[in-house]
């Protein structure tokens, strides 16, 4: 078949959906807990495969060829109160904001408390878009917010490398990439929604039903911000999105449930990539200077700012469109070399630790807090691959 029927383990993007002129495609979670597509009825399939005709998981390549040697810089809001909030720089909120006064919507990610669930949803003004300001450290679920994409009319899309790189096939096959601009991130990987669920049942017993969550927050200045920030019901105020970008401004008291990656298990399990989607390990080919964006952001890790605790975001032009927008946004903007905004970004995918089918089958039975799953499983093996890690390092040097 020409179609996606049979794809497992893929990126999720959910473009395939979009394409699908039937609407025959919907997106359900796995039971690894990412999301998939699968065909409502194949009977009703023609098998034309323009499903998988932008399908970036069953492509080998970057669908945005090498036309234009890309711009680095080191970027920030001109807007106090804008930087302060968001998790760097907050480069991705001034783009958004300067596109919707030319007439662009955005198609951005919030994260719906309610549903539990990041999603991507149509943003049409500057209120709108608050919701989708910091890092969301979840896979979205683009199904709701990609339907509603009028290729005749002008937006923003953001996303994960391959969420975008899906959807720069999905606008080139249908001929309207001039209607949108397109902007990913440096993406470490998205784990999985067994991980973050669990998470969210453990500290719903402190906080009541929860109204709000920040992954990111600098708290003790951006280079300390791997904070969690989260409102529950019984403990700090709803959060209003309908009532002004204002909302930006207003210092939320909230439940912190930790300071430091190191002591909050949901960071620590994260970044020990021992729940990442399948892909994230496997079939990644957009780290560093890959992307199919016009626009890729992130943290400026390097040295180069690191006495700066205001927050201070890598933004890469790989598009003259891309360049056009950052320079028109109400952003500062210095450029460097991509290496020294790129210091410190992944540059290959990870591997996936022996550790992985272990904690999935943990997550799956539920049994275990997070905390009993790490200490049992990923702790010894993080003692266990320190000597491998020193030598690696040593072959670098020398």
């Amino acid at each position: 078949m020409k179609s996606i029927n049979g794809i497992k383990d893929c990126f999720g993007c959910g473009v395939c959906a979009m394409a699908c002129a039937h609407h025959l495609i919907k997106i359900r979670q796995n039971e690894d807990g990412f999301y998939e597509p699968y065909i409502t009825n194949l009977d009703k399939c023609n098998d034309c495969g323009l499903c998988s005709s932008v399908c970036s998981y069953k492509a080998d390549d970057v669908a945005l060829k090498d036309i234009y040697t890309p711009k680095a810089f080191a970027a920030w809001s001109k807007d106090h109160a804008v930087r302060r909030k968001c998790s760097s720089g907050g480069v991705g909120f001034e783009v958004g904001r300067y596109l919707l006064t030319q007439g662009y919507k955005v198609c951005a990610v919030r994260f719906n408390a309610e549903e539990n669930q990041a999603e991507h949803y149509i943003a049409k003004t500057v209120e709108e878009l608050v919701p989708s300001i910091g890092s969301k450290y979840i896979q979205s679920n683009t199904y709701e917010g990609f339907q509603q994409i009028n290729r005749k009319q002008k937006y923003l899309v953001t996303g994960t490398p391959c969420q975008i790189d899906s959807f720069r096939r999905y606008i080139k096959k249908f001929h309207c990439e001039d209607n949108f601009v397109l902007m990913d991130f440096f993406c470490h990987g998205v784990p999985s929604k067994l991980m973050w669920n669990k998470y969210v049942e453990e500290i719903e017993q402190k906080v009541g039903k929860i109204t709000y969550v920040s992954w990111r927050n600098k708290f003790n200045g951006w280079h300390d911000s791997w904070a969690m920030a989260i409102d529950g019901a019984l403990h700090g105020t709803p959060v209003k999105w309908e009532e002004s970008y204002n909302l930006l401004i207003r210092e939320k008291k909230t439940f912190v449930n930790s300071r430091l990656s190191q002591g909050d298990i949901f960071y620590r399990m994260f970044l020990s990539n021992s729940c990442l989607n399948k892909p994230c390990y496997e079939n990644c080919r957009f780290k560093y200077e890959y992307s199919a964006a016009d626009i890729r952001i992130g943290d400026m890790w390097g040295r180069t700012y690191a006495d700066n605790e205001d927050g201070v975001s890598a933004a890469v032009a790989f598009t003259p469109l891309g360049e056009q927008v950052l320079t028109a946004s109400n952003c500062m903007l210095i450029e460097h070399s991509f290496q020294v905004v790129a210091a410190g970004q992944m540059k290959t995918r990870t591997k996936c630790p022996l550790t992985r089918k272990y904690i999935m089958r943990e997550l799956m039975e539920g049994k275990l807090t997070l905390e009993q799953i790490y200490n049992r499983y990923q702790k010894p093996y993080k003692y266990m691959m320190l000597p491998m890690r020193v030598i690696s390092k040593l072959k670098r040097l020398f």
